[in-house]
């Protein structure tokens, strides 16, 4: 991803067609050791491909992807319970807490 991420920021800054050496370039300035096979692969697949092309065909075959959750499987369910109670113990540790605090009117000397 991150050798996208940089042929990316090279089209980005007026680079219509970035070589090997520009994203390398650009990762070892954030400290990334390129390799050379990934970045030479990233290179010669978008070699001639319009960026906004592959980001406009991203978005449609994303839009088609189902975006809600599936349901929970039977194991799931079964801790969705026993998962709630700890949040609810944490809740009125937070409120105990709290009623403490109002006390010294949040200026603790010794704090």
């Amino acid at each position: 991803m991150r050798y996208v991420a940089a042929y990316l920021l090279a089209v980005l800054g007026g680079n219509a067609s970035p070589a090997n050496a520009d994203i390398e370039k650009i990762l070892s300035s954030v400290g990334i050791e390129a390799d050379s096979a990934r970045v030479t692969k990233v290179v010669s697949e978008l070699k001639g491909k319009s960026v906004d092309e592959l980001i406009a065909s991203g978005r449609e075959k994303l839009s088609s992807m189902p975006a809600g959750g599936a349901a929970p499987a039977a194991g799931g369910a079964a801790a969705g319970p026993a998962a709630a109670a700890p949040a609810e113990e944490k809740k009125e540790e937070k409120k105990e807490e709290s009623e403490s605090e109002d006390d010294d009117m949040g200026f603790g000397l010794f704090e």
